[in-house]
């Protein structure tokens, strides 16, 4: 084993940075790996089966690394990797490149999952639109279904109810067999859309639908499905149920969900910790038994993960919980603490938290 060394210049910034260099274990790789990876990047017409798995187990670590670091330490390392992919796809010889374009869409779609957190819905959309037209040009219909629950599940940002109902049924629809995982993820979806649209009927038939599914087939997943697919479970399911259990006005179902979410997720995934908890915290103050005192508490544990990790869905939670307070209980000492600790939480205007545009592909050197 070596460390990574690779110019700069190759990687266009792909090793740049501690965040990276931390998802790699022991910050080491494979040498030979390495230099298939270096010979790749001087020579596209090389790339391998090899040198594609390692963007796959980059991918995967990144997955990881999200549910600690967030999307503003994972973004900008995202997109210099995505160049560098596309820089390879750009190179290849026509008619190989359907894996690289498999994997450009997966990155693509991950780099929408970023934006997403990062409360960028229009870079959010961009990129999952981008990785939907790769996933349609290699015939992948698993994949273009996929990416019709991502858009569905983008759209509930701005609570636009129909949108996504319509988009996460159209992935039902999609022609081609799809996987019970992703049959079961695009219910789930479905359901939280009607759980918006209050329907709490139909909600719940479509959940139940999403567990029979998952209960039958847990471990039925391709190699190549997206990565999320291969760690949704059950658990998971009943976890993302709880908001909709929230908007249908069943609040005490939701805190009996999160609570026991919170006691099973591991405390160093402190940006999934942090969202479960402010989700906790409103939908306490929601319950039969409103306990603001506890609410608060429960906010102002989580407003530094939402400020070290960018994610927008930790801060609109919080500041959904200081509208409350500071509307039912002004003169809660805890009202006042969050207020302030809320504020800290807006977001920076990172660049690529701006823009969110596809990076510059580096120059293909000619032999």
């Amino acid at each position: 084993m070596a460390k990574v060394n690779l110019p700069r210049r190759e990687f266009n910034g792909l090793l740049a940075g501690g965040a990276l260099r931390a998802l790699l274990p022991g910050g080491l790789i494979d040498l030979d790996q390495t230099e298939r990876v270096s010979g790749a990047i001087d020579n596209p017409q090389r790339t391998d089966s090899q040198v594609l798995d390692y963007f796959r187990d980059l991918l995967a670590k990144h997955y990881t690394a999200d549910k600690v670091l967030g999307p503003r330490h994972l973004v900008e390392v995202v997109l210099a990797q995505i160049a560098v992919l596309d820089k390879l796809r750009y190179g290849s010889r026509p008619g190989t490149a359907e894996p690289a374009m498999r994997l450009l869409a997966q990155y693509a779609e991950f780099a929408g999952w970023l934006y997403q957190d990062l409360g960028n819905t229009a870079a959010a959309m961009r990129w999952t639109d981008q990785a939907g037209q790769r996933a349609q040009a290699i015939g992948d219909h698993q994949l273009a279904a996929y990416l019709l629950v991502r858009r569905s599940n983008i759209a509930l940002l701005d609570a636009d109810a129909v949108d996504v109902i319509e988009l996460a049924s159209a992935a039902r629809r999609t022609p081609g067999p799809i996987s019970p995982k992703l049959a079961a993820l695009a219910a789930q979806q479905e359901a939280r859309g009607w759980a918006l649209h209050a329907k709490p009927d139909r909600f719940r038939r479509l959940i139940d639908s999403a567990a029979d599914l998952l209960l039958d087939h847990p471990n039925d997943v391709d190699d190549d499905a997206p990565v999320y697919l291969h760690s949704y479970d059950l658990g998971t399911l009943e976890e993302q149920s709880a908001s909709g259990y929230r908007a249908c006005g069943q609040a005490d179902t939701a805190v009996t969900i999160l609570e026991r979410k919170i006691i099973a997720t591991p405390p160093d995934q402190q940006r999934d910790r942090a969202h479960q908890l402010a989700k906790l915290a409103n939908a306490v103050l929601q319950s039969a038994h409103p306990d603001p005192e506890r609410a608060a508490t429960i906010g102002l544990s989580c407003t530094h993960v939402a400020r070290s990790t960018g994610s927008s869905r930790i801060a609109s939670e919080l500041r959904a919980l200081a509208q409350t307070l500071t509307r039912l209980w002004p003169g809660l000492p805890g009202t006042k603490e969050l207020q302030e600790a809320v504020a800290s939480t807006r977001p920076r205007r990172d660049r690529a938290v701006l823009t969110g545009r596809q990076p510059r592909r580096p120059p293909v050197r000619n032999k």
